[in-house]
């Protein structure tokens, strides 16, 4: 135990804290047991490392990663039990789909520890949600997505800029004085800005060893499969990343990847749970992300670009861009007119040449136009949308 107490010492010590996350200050730290989920890459671990060093005595506090060799041969609800007895008070858990019943075991120290509080991060998705049922009394989950727009600016370029609402954005309220040419930044960000370890060496590299990971272990584990299916879902998403965009027709997907068509729906919504992609539904679930799914778009324009490389389609990327910066903060849904519904609000996404044409009888309808620095009336610059979380 000396052991993890040293090593949770040592990387609180070294955690930068001048760049803060979105979601380090939508989380409520008060909650006795807290979930926080999210793909891989997307900062978790060092936005839970971050609020260690601002908020908390080290003295009460263990950061731990259920990957360590010391959970081989231990249990973590033994390990509770004696740091409880020593006073300990705040508990981290990274990582913590890679320990076998952890759903278990954490609603046994939720019950046996009334005064601990307990953090656990998990970058498998599917695993967590499926283990937060046992915990749907307990634990309260967050899910974390990668940078938007606005953090890239002030983590990669230092310049600051404040969230806006949408409905100061399509006001044209959106002022960055530090900026004076946003598009060659905004350009930048589509190809590597949504990853903050993009600020390392081998960024692609990198990328695509998250995408094998999620898409031939994360994936296959969680649902049983094989290792054949796993290439498989590499395979479909080769095909989204070059799409324009993806209209999914079931029958001939499962017959490209010679797989059943039945499967084809359960394949797309693991990788949708798992960060890989975005299915854009329509309206008639009447509740969130139960319609029926009328576009399939990679998750973000990072993935476009590591997967397509200079194949990849210009309307794919713009749509992609938007559906991904939007959803944090608001239901996108699929317009029968246009691209996008975001609730009485109609958008098409276009060009700096794209025109008023499918939504001129439309209440409420906006063009978003790529390659432009400024809107005006309902023409909104589609790169001041990564600017609301």
């Amino acid at each position: 135990m000396k052991r993890l107490f040293e090593y949770s010492n040592k990387l609180i010590n070294e955690t930068e804290t001048s760049f803060l996350r979105y979601m380090y200050a939508e989380i409520n730290w008060n909650n006795r047991m807290i979930g926080l989920i999210g793909p891989r890459g997307v900062g978790k671990t060092t936005l839970v490392l971050q609020y260690i060093k601002q908020n908390l005595n080290p003295a009460e506090t263990l950061y731990i990663t259920a990957e360590d060799f010391y959970f081989v041969d231990n249990k973590i609800i033994e390990l509770v039990d004696t740091f409880v007895k020593f006073g300990g008070k705040y508990l981290f858990i990274d990582e913590i789909h890679k320990y076998k019943d952890w759903a278990r075991e954490l609603k046994l120290i939720y019950d046996y520890h009334k005064d601990l509080n307990v953090v656990f991060t998990g970058s498998s998705v599917l695993d967590i949600k499926k283990g937060a049922s046992d915990l749907s009394r307990r634990a309260v989950i967050y899910n974390m997505q990668g940078l938007s727009f606005r953090e890239y600016l002030k983590l990669f370029h230092n310049i600051s800029a404040q969230t806006y609402t949408l409905e100061e954005i399509l006001q044209h309220k959106v002022d960055i004085p530090e900026m004076e040419r946003p598009l060659p930044y905004y350009v930048d960000y589509l190809k590597r800005g949504y990853y903050p370890f993009a600020l390392e060496e081998d960024f692609d590299i990198r990328l695509a060893q998250i995408i094998n990971q999620t898409l031939e272990n994360d994936i296959p584990i969680y649902a049983d499969m094989n290792v054949a299916t796993g290439r498989k879902l590499k395979q479909l998403l080769a095909i989204i990343s070059k799409s324009a965009p993806f209209k999914p027709n079931m029958s001939k997907i499962a017959e490209m990847l010679s797989a059943s068509r039945n499967n084809i729906s359960d394949y797309c919504l693991f990788m949708e749970e798992a960060g890989m992609i975005a299915q854009l539904r329509d309206h008639t679930g009447g509740i969130r992300g139960l319609g029926k799914v009328d576009k399939i778009y990679l998750d973000n324009t990072n993935l476009i670009y590591n997967l397509a490389n200079n194949t990849s389609n210009i309307g794919n990327i713009r749509e992609t861009f938007f559906l991904n910066q939007m959803r944090v903060k608001h239901n996108v849904l699929s317009s029968t007119v246009s691209d996008f519904l975001i609730d009485d609000m109609t958008f098409e996404v276009g060009g700096k040449n794209k025109g008023q044409k499918q939504i001129k009888n439309i209440e409420n309808g906006y063009v978003v136009k790529d390659d432009i620095e400024y809107g005006f009336l309902n023409v909104i610059p589609l790169w001041q949308l990564g600017l609301t979380y």
